[in-house]
C-alpha cells in the first residue's frame, strides 16, 4: 500500500475541520507535499463520493457527515477493490513449493485482508477526528 491512503485520511480530517480554507495548497501544506497530490487523492475522493469541489471555487465539503464515513470507504476510494497481499506471478510448477504456494498464500493473505477490511470498517473519520482532537490536547 502506498501512501495514498494515509494521505487520502489528512484530506477529509483537514477538509472537515477548514471546509474554507481547503484549497489544494492550504492542503499540501498541513500533509507535507505538493498540491498535485492533493489533487490527485480529491480526485479518488470525489470519484468515490466522498466529498465535493466546484471548478473555480477553493474548498471542498464532504459528502456526508464524518460518523458516516468509514477508514474503509477511504481505503477502498484510494485503492480500489484490490487486495494489499499480491502474490509473486509465475512460481515454477515442478517445485512442490512452487505448485502450492499461491493457494496457501491466497488463503493467508485472504484472511488478513478480511480482518484489515473488518477494523477499518469499525473506524469512522469522526473517530479520527477525535483521536487528532485528543492528541491537540
Amino acid at each position: 500500500m502506498n501512501s495514498q491512503y494515509a494521505v487520502a485520511v489528512h484530506v477529509l480530517s483537514v477538509i472537515s475541520q477548514f471546509p474554507d480554507h481547503s484549497s489544494s495548497a492550504d492542503i499540501a501544506a498541513s500533509v507535507g507535499t505538493n498540491p498535485v497530490v492533493i489533487r490527485t487523492v480529491t480526485g479518488l475522493l470525489r470519484r468515490a463520493d466522498l466529498l465535493t469541489t466546484q471548478q473555480g471555487v477553493s474548498g471542498a465539503r464532504l459528502t456526508r457527515d464524518p460518523h458516516d464515513i468509514t477508514l474503509l470507504d477511504v481505503y477502498r476510494a484510494v485503492n480500489g477493490e484490490a487486495s494489499v497481499f499480491r502474490l509473486h506471478e509465475r512460481p515454477h510448477p515442478a517445485c512442490p513449493v512452487g505448485a502450492n504456494i499461491q493457494a496457501t498464500l491466497e488463503a493467508r493473505f485472504g484472511c488478513a485482508q478480511a480482518a484489515m477490511e473488518a477494523e477499518l470498517a469499525r473506524t469512522t473519520l469522526a473517530d479520527v477526528l477525535g483521536d487528532l482532537a485528543a492528541r491537540a490536547g
